[in-house]
């Protein structure tokens, strides 16, 4: 949980940071890679990102802009074609995320409210799961594009590409 504004805002642009190497990392000929038929693919979990950001947000009264969204602040739109409408769409909303938390305090953070109708969440745990939730989907994502044959971008440390061109050995499988 955040219960310092000023660490959400540093933790939040490196992950976004982290989200968009990954997205711009995914050719347009790659959005319908999915694990299997009737999972998301590629483009449907790059938008998820883009959507889950406004849907969280709206459950401590946040209003987030980026692509139309409906009253409970889920997208009101279908996932773009390609892949660079996707980017600049997550890139709008991520920055409008932090520009909604100008006119709070740290003492907002501690605020309870009822989150999907039913969990008694205070605003900082709100704020810790919109970041985990795009770690959990950006993870997705690397294996599919793994399996689409698509170099994944390091960042929490190398990938097995990186320890190789570092000329190591990749930890053991």
């Amino acid at each position: 949980m955040f219960n310092r504004l000023e660490d959400f805002r540093t933790t939040w642009k490196e992950e976004v940071e982290d989200t968009l190497k990954i997205l711009r990392a995914i050719p347009d000929q790659a959005l319908e890679q999915s694990v299997a038929p009737g999972y998301r693919d590629l483009r449907r979990l790059a938008w998820h990102l883009v959507g889950g950001m406004g849907t969280l947000a709206a459950q401590i009264g946040l209003r987030i802009g980026g692509p139309a969204r409906d009253e409970r602040g889920e997208l009101a739109v279908p996932p773009p074609q390609h892949m660079a409408a996707i980017v600049e769409a997550y890139t709008r909303s991520a920055e409008s995320l932090l520009q909604a938390l100008a006119t709070w305090e740290d003492a907002d953070l501690e605020k309870v409210e009822v989150v999907f109708g039913h969990m008694h969440w205070r605003r900082g745990q709100v704020l810790l799961a919109v970041l985990v939730h795009q770690v959990h989907h950006r993870g997705q994502m690397t294996v599919l594009m793994r399996q689409a044959g698509i170099l994944v971008p390091e960042f929490y440390g190398p990938t097995r590409e990186g320890w190789e061109a570092m000329g190591m050995p990749a930890p053991a499988v």
